[in-house]
C-alpha cells in the first residue's frame, strides 16, 4: 500500500449525528429544519431539469453569479462581497486553507462546532481552542492573545445556542488583525446579525448555510460575506464549478420566496420557546438559545445532574425512537443534551417522554 501523509493517518473524521435507515424515527439530532422547502423550490428544480434533464449534460455557471448577486441585494452589499460553495462547511474548508498554515493558526471557542479542528487537521495547521465559562460570555482578550490568525466563532453558539451581543462582537474584530469569521450557521433563529460589521471593518466575514434556514440540507449550499480581497483569495482556492446546476436554481428559489422563509422561521421560533418553559416547568436547566436548537440538562429522580444522567436519558429517548445529540467527550457538554426544534407535536412528545421516564 502506497504511504499515507502522517498527520492525516492520525486525523479523526466530523462525526456526524446518526442517520436511522428505518421509519418511525423522530429525528432531532442533526438541527434540521422539519418543515419542507419553498414550493417554489420544487418548482424551480423542475423547471431546471425540463422534461428530459438535457440541462444536466451542462456545467453550471461557475461562481453562481446570480445568488452571488441576490445575497449582495438582499444585504446591501456589492457582489464582489458575496462567495457561494457546497455547502457553508466547503467555505470554512476554503477560509481554512487560505488563512492557516504550519505557522498561521486558527482558534475556536470550545464548546463549538467541532468541524473546525478536523478542517485545520487536514490543512496541517493548528487550532487553539479558547474556553467559554458558563456565563457564556464571548471571551474577547483571550481569542486576541491567543496569537490565531483565523478565529472562528459560531454565533448563535453551538451547542448551546445562546448568541453573542453584536457589540461583543465588534469589539473583538476592532481590536484584532486577525481574519474574525462568524458562522450564521442559525442566524435566521436569533435576534440580530453581524452584517453591519462588514460595513465598519475588511478583517470579518459571515458564512451562512441553507441547510437549516431554507430546508435544503440535502443540497448543500452556503455562502460567505466579506470584503473583495476576502472573496477574491477564495475564488483562487476553489473548486471549478463547486454549485451545481440543481443547487443554483434551488437558492434562488427560496430566496425569492422570503414569505414562506420568515413564516416557517417564526413558526420555529415559537416552537423553541414554547419547549424551553416546558423544559424549565420540569425544574431542568437550559440555555437560552436563538437557534433551532436548545441543549437541555436533564435531572433524575433523586435531583442529580450529570454525565450519567444525561446518557441514561438519551439512551432512553433513542429506546423511544427519539434521537437527540450527546456530546460526553466535553465536560462543559457531558451533562446535557441538544435537541433540534422539530414539529410542535414532536416537541410535545419529548417532553411528555422526559417527564414519564423513571431515571
Amino acid at each position: 500500500m502506497p504511504a499515507i501523509t502522517p498527520h492525516i493517518q492520525g486525523l479523526h473524521a466530523y462525526t456526524p449525528g446518526l442517520q436511522p435507515q428505518s421509519s418511525g424515527w423522530i429525528k432531532l439530532n442533526t438541527n434540521e429544519n422539519p418543515y419542507p422547502p419553498s414550493p417554489k423550490v420544487h418548482s424551480a428544480i423542475l423547471a431546471e431539469l425540463g422534461t428530459d434533464a438535457t440541462s444536466l449534460r451542462l456545467y453550471p455557471e461557475p461562481i453562481s453569479r446570480q445568488l452571488r448577486a441576490t445575497v449582495a441585494s438582499l444585504n446591501g452589499l456589492k457582489e464582489s462581497q458575496v462567495f457561494f460553495g457546497n455547502g457553508s462547511d466547503e467555505v470554512l474548508k476554503y477560509l481554512v486553507w487560505a488563512y492557516t498554515d504550519g505557522t498561521l493558526k486558527a482558534a475556536m471557542l470550545d464548546p463549538s462546532y467541532s468541524l473546525y479542528p478536523v478542517l485545520t487537521g487536514i490543512k496541517n495547521s493548528s487550532i487553539i481552542q479558547v474556553p467559554l465559562s458558563r456565563s457564556m460570555e464571548l471571551p474577547v482578550d483571550k481569542l486576541i492573545n491567543s496569537g490565531a490568525n483565523l478565529i472562528l466563532i459560531t454565533q448563535p453558539n453551538a451547542p448551546t445556542g445562546v448568541a453573542f451581543p453584536l457589540n461583543d462582537l465588534r469589539a473583538l474584530v476592532a481590536k484584532t488583525q486577525s481574519l474574525v469569521v462568524i458562522d450564521e450557521a442559525y442566524s435566521a433563529f436569533a435576534d440580530e446579525t453581524a452584517v453591519p460589521l462588514l460595513a465598519e471593518f475588511d478583517n470579518v466575514c459571515i458564512t451562512r448555510t441553507f441547510s437549516k434556514s431554507h430546508s435544503l440540507a440535502g443540497l448543500r449550499i452556503g455562502y460567505v460575506m466579506g470584503c473583495h480581497k476576502i472573496m477574491d483569495t477564495l475564488d483562487r482556492v476553489r473548486d471549478a464549478y463547486n454549485l451545481d446546476r440543481i443547487a443554483q436554481a434551488a437558492a434562488l428559489a427560496a430566496l425569492e420566496d422570503s414569505h414562506y422563509f420568515l413564516d416557517t422561521i417564526q413558526k420555529i421560533k415559537t416552537t423553541r420557546d414554547d419547549f424551553r418553559s416546558a423544559i424549565e416547568k420540569l425544574g431542568w436547566f437550559i440555555f437560552p438559545s436563538k437557534a433551532n436548537f436548545v441543549f437541555v440538562e436533564p435531572r433524575n429522580s433523586k435531583g442529580e445532574n450529570n454525565a450519567s444522567v444525561a446518557q441514561a436519558f438519551y439512551h432512553y429517548l433513542e429506546s423511544k425512537k427519539i434521537l437527540v445529540r450527546y456530546f460526553g467527550n466535553n465536560p462543559f457538554t457531558s451533562a446535557g443534551l441538544r435537541i433540534t426544534i422539530g414539529l410542535p407535536h414532536e416537541m410535545n412528545l419529548v417532553v411528555k417522554t422526559f417527564a414519564e421516564a423513571n431515571i
